[in-house]
């Protein structure tokens, strides 16, 4: 069998791990236009702020990727022909592929006002973005951030690590209010504060000012904000453009059955760029998390090197840094679009957005638990802080534990949270050993 893989993210990596350990023989073949191969994409927000050397972001090393015997072409598609199996290359040259998984990702939602492409306006892709940034923050003295999700505050962290001065725009009235709360995102906004930053909320940029290079940006209220740099993370789009061209089935994203196939048998698709049946939503979603992206891959592979395995996506678990707070998202916890976001945000799950009917306990300042609670079990939970209960609460909404015994006690009025959810796991982690 011959094996083609466009893409060298961790899906793609994680296809070609899969495809190995079934099938010792087959040809494998990586094609990635990326200059820097494999690295790690999350890693580039302490890349930025310092606190991670570049050589750490690659965390594989080479004699590990002979040891899995597939040939890489730095090289970019521009076609798949589904009918030939073949995909042509920049260069004029192609490959055929009995089976081929794209694990090409997504790019980040342009900026798309008057002055966008001016020198110092920068976003965060991939690891040439981060030297960039780098590069101007050197010079600069004032950078705006726009955007509302994860990738903007790395943004904004970097800069105040960088002894640069940071104006935050948000177009609502907090941060990331899909997926936090009112309390959690003040939290957040308060610590940015505290670091310098200034916020502005119901702001716009309609221009960013400047000849040569940047100056100002001009905002919908009138406003002009002098600054060297403008950084955003409006989200992100799957790259789309291969798959339609090729007459794949597309909505936001490749459309994929349980087997991570796609609507033209032989071709998969995994990670950033697939649109992937979620069962708690009881729909297609996207999903920019690095591990379902890596077990998507993983999954892709099997099925390509015919073992047949279908996909379950599991809760939504991430761990990240809001404004220096480590922060863990699991299961379902948000509601609704955020006007802050384009599309989907770097580092987002949209069943963080599928709000069921549950009741919310919460308690703590700075260290924070917030549980949703259905009528059974605990169907989402934000750990800020602390987090000393997020390991158990993940395995507690992902088996869908049954907390009917600790309800009442939970939505009673000053309940200790986090002393009932400690003794209710002691108990159903020995009954569940």
């Amino acid at each position: 069998m011959k094996y083609v893989i466009i893409g060298t993210g961790v899906a793609g990596i994680a296809a070609i791990e899969a495809i190995r350990s079934v099938d010792t023989a087959g040809e494998i073949t990586v094609v990635g236009d990326d200059p820097h191969g494999f690295y790690s994409r999350p890693g580039l927000a302490y890349y930025l702020t310092g606190e991670v050397p570049d050589k750490q972001l690659f965390p594989q090393m080479a004699e590990e990727f002979r040891k899995l015997r597939f040939h890489y072409i730095k090289g970019h598609v521009t076609r798949i022909l589904p009918a030939a199996s073949r995909v042509d290359l920049q260069d004029g040259s192609s490959v055929t592929y009995g089976r081929l998984l794209l694990a090409i990702g997504a790019s980040a939602t342009p900026l798309t006002v008057p002055g966008a492409q001016l020198p110092g306006v920068v976003k965060l892709d991939h690891l040439d973005d981060a030297r960039q940034i780098l590069k101007f923050a050197r010079r600069g003295k004032t950078a705006v951030v726009v955007g509302g999700g994860i990738t903007a505050l790395e943004l904004t962290e970097a800069f105040v690590a960088r002894g640069v001065k940071v104006h935050y725009l948000l177009r609502g009235d907090r941060y990331w209010s899909n997926v936090l709360d009112a309390q959690e995102s003040r939290i957040i906004e308060n610590r940015l504060r505290e670091e310098g930053v200034q916020l502005h909320f119901h702001a716009e940029v309609i221009e960013v000012q400047g000849q040569n290079s940047v100056k100002s940006v001009r905002l919908l209220d009138g406003r002009v904000l002098r600054c060297d740099m403008v950084a955003y993370a409006i989200g992100i789009q799957p790259r789309l453009g291969l798959a339609r061209e090729a007459g794949l089935a597309v909505d936001r994203g490749v459309l994929v059955n349980q087997f991570l196939e796609s609507s033209v048998p032989g071709i998969y698709a995994a990670g950033d760029v697939a649109q992937v049946y979620d069962p708690v939503a009881g729909r297609s979603v996207l999903d920019s998390l690095w591990g379902p992206a890596r077990d998507q891959g993983y999954t892709a592979g099997l099925n390509m090197a015919g073992r047949i395995k279908a996909y379950h996506k599991s809760v939504p678990f991430n761990v990240t840094r809001l404004a220096g707070l480590t922060t863990t998202i699991i299961g379902a916890v948000g509601h609704g679009r955020d006007d802050d976001l384009v599309g989907i945000a770097r580092g987002d799950s949209e069943t963080w957005r599928e709000l069921p009917h549950a009741m919310i306990a919460q308690s703590g300042e700075v260290n924070r638990l917030r549980l949703l609670i259905g009528e059974r079990t605990l169907v989402g939970a934000i750990v800020m802080g602390d987090q000393k209960l997020s390991m158990p609460l993940e395995k507690m909404i992902g088996n869908g534990a049954d907390v009917s015994s600790i309800r009442d006690q939970l939505l009673a009025p000053g309940a200790l949270i986090a002393e009932i959810v400690s003794t209710y796991w002691l108990e159903w982690s020995r009954q569940h050993a």
